[in-house]
């Protein structure tokens, strides 16, 4: 996976999206990342919303939460370095427990993670007895301990309705079950976690954009509040989102989700116009070429994982993924 290649190779990929200066001052951190890839036995595995010089620069696999997930139970090298945030990183060392994990940033974090606990669960499931917990997987592994089973954004109503039960709770985003609520005769009852960057979008900024932007395509993330969805032309996953600009080819598009899921698609569509009036993750944007070089070079921040809760978290996670 880590075949000789340069930065100045690399620079071909991003170079609509990256100034030439620009890259310049990220060529010392690209050459000696690709060195200790190659001297540790190590892979990167970068989130949608990493920049294009992390994402298509000196990431090895790249994706959304439910494809990091699958692909990191086939990575057979012996580091792996997870550019996203800490959840991620908890669910590589889930589905990875021999290998080292590192995440560049602890502080990358996430404001749904942070809005529930293992002791929420506990009162949910007394609230409402037998029913069973599924569990979005931008929680910590001690949340995906306390569930039932993991869904991504990409396959939630899939999970919820594998189960064959008429009720669910589905935590911890509330506008996520929303939507997907509108999707399946399931009965959902959500908590109110909420994503930082996705509920900031509104259906009056649809509607700018579509007054400033004629004929444009508008396609938003579920985890936007429902009437921004409804207002979309189209609503999924960042996987979908990207697989949807591929396949439909629309002249003008604007992704609703984060800044560099723009950039990142962009890198192969020159023929689409990207409308950017897109949010930051401050978390993710915590992660940098300068940080990942230091985590290869110092082994910082190991990610690990209580050996109990790792075999309750992991058995949520592999039932996500047998669906």
């Amino acid at each position: 996976m880590n075949e000789r290649i340069s930065a100045a190779a690399l620079y071909d990929r991003v170079s609509r999206v990256i100034p030439k200066a620009e890259w310049m001052g990220f060529q010392d951190d690209v050459e000696a990342i690709l060195e200790l890839k190659r001297k540790r036995n190590a892979v990167i595995l970068a989130h949608n919303y990493q920049t294009p010089e992390i994402f298509h620069g000196v990431a090895d696999i790249v994706g959304d939460s439910l494809a990091l997930a699958r692909k990191a139970m086939e990575v057979e090298a012996d580091v792996i370095v997870l550019a996203g945030v800490h959840f991620m990183a908890e669910t590589a060392k889930l589905l990875n427990p021999s290998k080292t994990v590192l995440i560049p940033d602890m502080a990358a974090g996430c404001s749904l993670a942070d809005s529930i606990t293992p002791e929420d669960i506990a009162l949910l499931r007394k609230a409402y007895p037998g029913v069973p917990v599924v569990t979005y997987v931008n929680t910590s592994a001690a949340v995906k301990a306390a569930s039932d089973i993991c869904c991504t954004s990409g396959n939630a109503r899939q999970v919820v309705e594998s189960l064959g039960v008429p009720r669910v709770l589905m935590l911890p985003d509330e506008y996520l079950a929303q939507n997907v609520a509108r999707e399946t005769k399931v009965e959902l009852i959500a908590w109110r976690g909420h994503c930082e960057v996705h509920e900031l979008f509104t259906a009056d900024d649809i509607r700018e954009l579509r007054e400033s932007y004629p004929g444009v395509t508008v396609l938003a993330h579920p985890e936007c509040p429902p009437d921004v969805v409804d207002a979309a032309d189209f609503s999924g996953s960042t996987a979908v989102m990207s697989d949807y600009v591929g396949q439909a080819r629309p002249a003008r598009v604007v992704l609703l989700t984060e800044c560099s899921m723009s950039d990142n698609v962009a890198v192969h569509h020159p023929d689409v116009e990207f409308i950017r009036p897109c949010n930051l993750c401050p978390h993710m944007k915590r992660i940098t070429l300068a940080n990942i070089r230091s985590a290869l070079e110092e082994n910082r921040h190991e990610v690990m994982v209580d050996a109990e809760v790792a075999v309750a978290a992991r058995r949520a996670v592999e039932r996500m993924l047998a669906v």
